[in-house]
């Protein structure tokens, strides 16, 4: 039982993050049509390079994490 708790708990995060993200972008492009803004792919296209950016961030920084613990000798084997 004890060892599903990162499981769920890592998903959950996930979760929440995405649907964060989703509604952030989702409000940023609302307000840019509000606003006239000059073209809807052009928003879109942003949006897809901050998500794009923050997903390749977040791989980065996972690997350095996993990079560091092995380097510290820590054990990373899964179960």
């Amino acid at each position: 039982m004890l060892d599903w708790i990162p499981v769920v708990l890592v998903t959950f995060k996930v979760l929440v993050l995405g649907i964060g993200m989703f509604f952030a972008i989702k409000w940023h492009y609302d307000q840019g049509k509000k606003q006239k803004a000059p073209e809807a792919g052009a928003v879109l296209r942003a949006s897809g390079k901050v998500a794009a950016v923050f997903v390749l961030s977040l791989l980065g920084l996972g690997l350095v994490t996993f990079d560091l613990a092995r380097t510290l000798g820590l054990e990373l084997t899964l179960p």
